[in-house]
């Protein structure tokens, strides 16, 4: 019974092998035709059906892609009507802060340095200016249009879009307001137990 079976198996193992080579001219026999012979264009190629014969159309206007859907666009851009909002989305709270630090010392420490001055080890070695993320006119920046930087980027800069979550860049941009704030804050800002580490 155990030969008979295995003689069974090899059998149809050559038979299965057999049928899938072709030395003669003739059409191999095709279960399934349309997977082999599908009525499809590839990029660049011209197509009769439409009017200007291209094959490559542009998505039908208002589709979007799955996974692209966004509800709220200000949290998602940080613009609401051509304009970048004012606030941060995001509640400001120390584990925020904590979070937009570690993603700021992660994404953009490395050119801004870990205090946002501009300085850091690529920015050193590079030919370009770095943005000093402490200077005046930055500080005057609507928190929109940090995160609309850090998403899209600007002039050398890249953005981070597809590399940093939408609350990970408005945790970015809480980090980077803490970082401006402590640049300038007055004295009176220190706790009383920490201002003899001041001196």
């Amino acid at each position: 019974m155990m030969k008979t079976t295995t003689a069974l198996l090899i059998a149809l193992a050559v038979l299965t092998i057999s049928t899938g080579c072709n030395s003669s001219q003739n059409t191999p026999f095709e279960i399934i035709p349309d997977m082999d012979h599908q009525q499809k264009w590839k990029a660049q190629m011209e197509n009769p059906f439409f009017s200007d014969r291209r094959a490559m159309r542009k998505p039908v206007e208002g589709t979007v892609a799955q996974g692209k859907l966004f509800a709220d666009d200000s949290y998602h851009l940080g613009v609401v009507e051509g304009k970048f909002i004012g606030r941060n989305p995001e509640k400001i709270n120390k584990e925020l802060l904590v979070y937009g630090q570690r993603k700021f010392n992660t994404y953009c420490s490395p050119c801004h340095g870990q205090t946002g001055d501009g300085k850091g080890i690529v920015a050193q070695r590079s030919l370009w200016q770095v943005g000093n993320m402490l200077d005046p006119r930055i500080k005057e920046y609507p928190d929109g249009e940090i995160y609309s930087v850090a998403s899209e980027g600007r002039r050398t800069m890249n953005g981070y879009r597809n590399q940093i979550g939408d609350r990970e860049r408005w945790a970015i941009v809480a980090y980077v307001r803490a970082l401006q704030r402590a640049s300038s804050a007055p004295v009176a800002d220190v706790p009383a137990q920490l201002l003899p580490s001041l001196h």
